[in-house]
């Protein structure tokens, strides 16, 4: 076996051609008899049924071959926005990333969203622009586009094309002195050896412009442009050789010790819960036991002043289970390996408490850049109305949640109906399939509502003390102050050991924490600083619970005391449209609360960038669709939150019972009360 190993994602915007240029590589390679087709369903890593009829990728698929005496283990992303967090999460995995532009659409939103989230990483990645046979192709066009994108990245195109936008096109790979040439022109600002060649009219040594560009492109500061076409079979074995030649291996992150990322969750009938890991270093075999860290829950080393600092979170004991199977992939065919290595991928069976983004042994890596925001929610109920299905329709969802944390299934036992996030209608269809495929059931989704938030409308304090009955005794006060949006929320204080002991102020922090995902109107409450000002414990009556059961009381009475602000999500758009229906797009634009740019004509198509409310926009794409005939584009990014302007009072149902209803409240908490599905 190789040990030499790379680990790439293809990623792009929708309907750039990653599935099949994934297939044309592991025909190329020999992985598999035939190229798959996505039109056809037969892509060997579009398993789903959904993704087999739609014609589109909606989960993350891995695949192995080799090449060249190298291992290559081949990640293939989704390309509509409605599944980037799978893009997200992936990632984490890479060593490097082929991102696939067409010929003819050209860098989208979704594309700079993704050059974006690799910069985060600093993560070395390659340009493939795909269907330069198809009529419409302008390699000029879209090398100038990809050299407008924000950033210090030099663009070096490496081929060479005859016939463009014919079926006859062909690519040449650069070679010898003309390989030599461009490297020298494109590393002349970033190398002091190649501009003193440019400067002398002189190019490297072709060796030497070899190790310079493999040097660049290991460190991020070049990112090559090669082209083909994928459907054609054209430009890929250039591609898998430059791969090879160029690109940097696993080498380049190994650690020496145990360590590997678990980028993806499937749930298997037989195995149960299947983790997919990128290996950094060290080994695992069958029956080993693992050490499971989530890098959110491990405490960072605090910066804050002593006037600032407050009482650490307890840190739970990591998780450490068995590994009962370890798969690694031929093609994208699974087969039991006994053992994965550093450098490479594979998928480990018997991992039940796994998460993704949790890491195995010891952490590697840190956060990843945010492609995907779920703004919108979905009330899920079973289609035959019978309540007594609703908690194994809740197990269901929270098991899909476990494979796109994103949906984030909520369900409070004795709810009628569960909540989910959503980041569009195709991801509905796919979680709709999943359950009847998976599960056998059939729920009703409600119209998709935006997912609003809140945030304390000024300064101010929030108080409980929880004295009665008997035996109790607990005193909270903390200080709240709005801050800018975008925030988020920070935590501080700490008081006198004597007047509150430490263990029970662990207990005002991590309840805090569980009080901020539901807020006066019902909403998650951001974007202000909390201050622990205030607090008591009584030696005799206070009750190690206690403080559970007055901190939400403080916090829920702080927020009406203070009153609270409702935020709304704004959105990024990008319409491409006839340039004759402009000025009906701005009309459109106004009427929904928006803001927009002078658009941009190239020819009789008009560019035009605008900013609106999210729940204005719901509708907007179908309208678009129809003035347009079909013909106009709109890619829509999240941007983030703003002081709701509409006027109109938001209220989210409440899950469970409201800490503002004191009597009611302290009965539940205290577990003398229960709700029910047939109250």
């Amino acid at each position: 076996m190789s040990k030499s190993y790379h680990n790439l994602g293809i990623l792009a915007h929708v309907d750039a051609g990653k599935t099949t240029l994934t297939e044309q590589l592991l025909f190329l390679t020999g992985a598999v008899r035939n190229a798959g087709s996505v039109d056809a369903g037969t892509a060997s890593t579009d398993n789903l049924s959904i993704e087999k009829s739609r014609g589109i990728s909606v989960r993350t698929a891995a695949a192995s071959t080799v090449w060249r005496d190298t291992a290559i283990n081949i990640i293939d992303t989704p390309g509509h926005v409605d599944f980037a967090g799978e893009v997200e999460r992936s990632i984490s995995a890479l060593d490097y990333a082929i991102v696939v532009v067409p010929s003819v659409e050209g860098v989208r939103a979704h594309t700079e969203n993704i050059l974006k989230a690799l910069d985060s990483r600093s993560l070395p990645r390659l340009i493939f622009i795909n269907k330069v046979d198809r009529a419409g192709s302008d390699l000029a066009r879209v090398t100038d586009e990809l050299r407008h994108l924000p950033g210090n990245h030099v663009y070096l195109p490496l081929m060479k094309i005859s016939d463009e936008a014919l079926d006859s096109v062909n690519v040449t790979f650069l070679e010898g002195e003309e390989f030599a040439a461009a490297v020298t022109e494109a590393l002349c600002d970033l190398s002091d050896e190649a501009a003193e060649a440019f400067l002398s009219d002189e190019i490297l040594p072709y060796s030497r412009a070899c190790e310079l560009l493999r040097e660049s492109v290991a460190d991020g500061s070049v990112t090559p442009v090669l082209y083909g076409s994928a459907k054609l079979s054209l430009g890929i074995r250039e591609l898998a050789d430059f791969m090879v030649d160029y690109m940097p291996s696993s080498a380049r992150l190994a650690t020496d010790g145990l360590s590997g990322v678990i980028f993806k969750i499937e749930h298997d009938k037989v195995m149960g819960k299947v983790s997919y890991i990128r290996m950094f270093g060290g080994q695992i075999k069958n029956r080993d036991a693992v050490t499971l860290l989530d890098p959110s829950k491990i405490a960072k080393p605090s910066s804050e002043t002593d006037e600032d600092a407050a009482v650490e979170l307890e840190e739970k004991p990591p998780e450490v289970e068995k590994v009962s199977q370890i798969r690694r992939f031929q093609g994208a065919r699974p087969t039991d390996a006994g053992e994965v290595s550093g450098g490479d991928i594979a998928a480990l069976c018997g991992l039940s408490s796994a998460k993704t983004g949790q890491f195995v042994g010891s952490l590697s890596l840190g956060d990843c850049y945010k492609l995907a925001s779920p703004y919108l929610r979905v009330r899920v109920t079973p289609k035959s109305g019978d309540i007594g299905t609703i908690p194994k329709l809740a197990e269901a969802l929270h098991e899909l949640s476990d494979e796109e944390p994103y949906i984030d299934a909520k369900w409070e036992n004795g709810q009628r109906e569960i909540t989910i996030n959503t980041t569009g209608r195709i991801q509905l269809e796919v979680i709709d399939s999943l359950l009847r495929e998976r599960y056998n059931m059939e729920a009703d989704f409600s119209p998709p509502t935006v997912i609003y938030k809140e945030t304390p409308a000024r300064a101010g304090f929030a108080y409980a003390d929880y004295t009665m009955p008997k035996p109790c005794w607990a005193v909270v006060q903390f200080k709240f102050e709005p801050m800018p949006r975008g925030y988020g929320v920070s935590y501080h204080g700490k008081l006198p050991s004597n007047q509150c002991f430490y263990k029970y102020q662990t207990h005002i922090r991590t309840s805090f924490n569980t009080c901020l995902e539901q807020g006066l109107y019902g909403w998650e409450v951001t974007d202000f600083k909390c201050t622990l000002v205030g607090g008591q414990h009584h030696t005799i009556h206070t009750h190690p619970l206690d403080f559970f059961v007055c901190t939400p009381m403080a916090f829920m009475n702080g927020m009406a005391s203070l009153g609270s602000t409702i935020l709304e999500p704004l959105l990024d758009l990008r319409i491409s449209a006839p340039a004759g229906i402009a000025g009906k797009i701005i009309t459109e634009i106004v009427r929904m609360g928006g803001e927009y740019e002078t658009p941009l004509t190239f020819g009789d198509v008009a560019v035009l960038e605008a900013i609106v409310p999210a729940a204005n926009y719901l509708d907007f794409p179908s309208k678009l669709a129809s003035m347009s005939s079909g013909k106009a584009v709109c890619s829509s990014t999240f941007r983030g939150y703003r002081e709701c302007t509409d006027g109109l009072e938001h209220v989210n149902p409440r899950r469970g019972v409201n800490p503002l209803d004191r009597a009611k409240w302290i009965l539940w908490a205290r577990g003398a009360i229960t709700t029910s599905l047939n109250e």
